[in-house]
This record gives structure tokens, sequence and C-alpha cells, in this order.
């Protein structure tokens, strides 16, 4: 298993200045809770998944297999 930054450096530039501006908190989310700071618990849970392989909800990070 790997995980590592989206190749789109555009992409990961964009969602890392909304994560500072935002204090670490996923942009691509309204709510602001543990459950939205950034790793979010959703890409946490499919990082236990064996069989999951694919991007986070916003597309900051990737997980291989």
């Amino acid at each position: 298993m790997e995980i590592k930054l989206n190749n789109d450096k555009e992409v990961v530039e964009t969602i890392k200045e909304g994560l500072k501006k935002n204090g670490g908190y996923c942009p691509c989310r309204m709510e602001r809770t543990n459950d939205t700071k950034c790793m979010c618990k959703e890409f946490r849970e499919q990082i236990k998944d064996p069989d999951f392989e694919g991007y986070c909800h916003c597309m900051l990070y990737y997980k291989s297999n």
C-alpha cells in the first residue's frame, strides 16, 4: 500500500491553499469537524480497506495497493 499526493501539481496547490485558509479542514466540505480535518475520516476508513484504491474526497491523496 502506498499513499501519495495527486500527480497534478495544480490540484495539490489549490487544495493545500484551501486547507491553509480553512485551518486544516477539507475545503471541499461545508462542516468543520474532526471528521473533516485533513486527512479526513472518510479517507482514513478507505485506507483501512485493503481493496480500496483511489483518491480521497478532495483529490489531494491517492491510495494504491
